[in-house]
């Protein structure tokens, strides 16, 4: 029986024909199999609404490869051998006898299932019967759930207990792609195996901590999941709020997916709850208005969306960790559409020294940061006080530098993977330490309703803001009144 760490023998991706499957599983999974990290005779089924056999439907998924692979990653006889593994079988998810013929199709998962499921909300109740009702959903069976996981803190509780009755926790694997990203990784890393970090990681060394996810993209093909979701449900309670555990944790015992999920939901619990009056003095909403980016001349989300809309598709908090460590040092989040520049980045503003010598002589001394990049570079670089180079007649000059460690030059000799290709092996292979656990996703959606709750009761409209720009002007001050400045160099 397959557990923690046991890999299974076969993979069943739901949704193996949406743009999820073609532009990142796929090409995935064809990279776990080029480098031979799949186990031996895994076999992947592909199940959607969409009519194939096994032969067109590997004549599609060779398509998505043809188009989504890096050039330097394409092999034929690598890409032949990965379709060999494909199967293919079509499904009305709501039609509960149609699951039979999927469970034909994947045969026996004695040696074991694990199951990838991207799809609507309001098919998790069928899927999980269907499933269940077929032998799909036994205890040889994991499965791994792509969000949205529901809009709020009930819905989310309606399908995780809907998910519960066919598969405990310890076989439940929710995805946040962003804790597949190699960089996001490596504050575990930075944190927790270096010995000068973690003595001043705290609000005795620390004077504020930002974390920003800016697109420069509009609405894409999302406008039907982005208007009933907004940048508060989209970004902050997933990818934002597991970024801001990571950097806030206490040092775990080990590095497994109890231990450090236990200090993330111990983080999650101590973040300070809004109350509804003070909701509008903590947040910003903005939506973005007509601009240009990157020197092209864009709509407003309205005029993309075609009707007058409300969702934010931008917000800026002023978040607390209430716990001995943080007390007293503000999160500031930040993420939004149509916005200057892309760039995922968390900055860890150091607090200044007590006393300069070099006052009136050397310049203004400037606090540390230290940056992570997430995207589209991945880098940390910590940004410190140096002389310049001169005779100094009049006191030495100071000037901040960088200390960079860029991943690519770092590991130049080490690919870059995506983030999906690490949590499809982990799903694979049964480790869970990059999934979200259920009281996790609870407390997220718990603090961000909180959030709603607060711009419903102060009937709060997003600001507009240009496209191209960082958000509207409140969002500077909702910093600039503690004396902090957003990283936007």
């Amino acid at each position: 029986m397959p557990t923690t760490r046991t890999p299974v023998s076969k993979l069943l991706l739901f949704g193996a024909t949406g743009d999820l499957a073609q532009r990142m599983l796929l090409p995935s999974l064809y990279g776990l199999h080029a480098d031979h990290l799949l186990p031996e005779g895994l076999t992947i089924t592909g199940t959607a609404r969409s009519e194939h056999d096994d032969a067109s439907y590997r004549e599609f998924a060779k398509a998505a490869l043809d188009e989504f692979l890096p050039e330097d990653r394409k092999d034929a006889n690598a890409v032949q051998s990965f379709l060999e593994r494909i199967g293919y079988q079509a499904l009305d998810a709501t039609d509960i006898a149609h699951y039979q013929d999927l469970a034909a199709k994947v045969g026996d998962v004695a040696g074991g299932l694990a199951i990838f499921l991207s799809t609507a909300p309001s098919l998790f109740e069928p899927v999980i019967k269907g499933l269940d009702s077929a032998g799909l959903a036994g205890p040889t069976v994991r499965i791994g759930l792509e969000k949205p996981l529901g809009y709020d803190l009930e819905s989310s509780r309606t399908i995780n207990d809907t998910v519960a009755t066919a598969f405990p926790e310890e076989r439940t694997f929710r995805i946040d792609h962003y804790l597949g990203k190699e960089t996001v990784q490596n504050i575990l890393a930075l944190r927790f195996g270096n010995s000068f970090f973690e003595p001043v990681w705290n609000a005795r060394g620390i004077d504020n901590v930002q974390i920003t996810i800016a697109e420069t993209v509009g609405l894409e093909d999302r406008a039907g999941y982005y208007e009933t979701a907004g940048a508060l449900r989209d970004m902050v309670t997933n990818h934002m709020l597991q970024l801001l555990a990571l950097v806030a944790m206490e040092p775990p015992a080990r590095f497994d997916g109890t231990a450090i999920r236990d200090e993330k939901a111990k983080v999650f619990r101590s973040l300070r709850q809004m109350r509804s009056e003070d909701v509008p003095n903590l947040t910003v909403t903005g939506q973005y208005g007509e601009g240009a980016v990157s020197g092209e001349i864009v709509k407003s989300y309205a005029d993309e969306l075609g009707k007058p809309s409300t969702t934010e598709t931008f917000v800026a908090i002023k978040a607390h960790v209430d716990n001995w460590r943080w007390q007293g040092v503000p999160f500031y989040l930040r993420t939004g559409k149509r916005m200057a520049t892309r760039r995922s980045e968390i900055a860890i503003q150091f607090k200044p020294v007590p006393h300069s010598m070099f006052a009136g002589r050397g310049g203004t001394l400037q606090p540390n940061v230290l940056v992570i990049r997430l995207q589209p570079e991945e880098y940390v670089q910590l940004l410190v006080m140096a002389k310049e180079p001169g005779l100094d007649r009049d006191g030495i000059r100071l000037r901040e530098v960088p200390l960079n460690l860029s991943m690519d030059s770092a590991f130049a000799g080490s690919r870059r993977r995506i983030a999906y290709e690490r949590l499809l092996l982990d799903l694979i292979e049964g480790d869970p330490t990059l999934f979200v656990r259920r009281d996790e996703v609870e407390a997220q959606w718990e603090w961000t309703d909180a959030i709603r709750a607060g711009w419903e009761a102060g009937a709060v409209k997003p600001k507009s803001y240009p496209s191209g720009s960082w958000g509207p002007s409140a969002a500077v001050a909702l910093s600039e009144r503690d004396g902090v400045t957003w990283q936007d160099d």
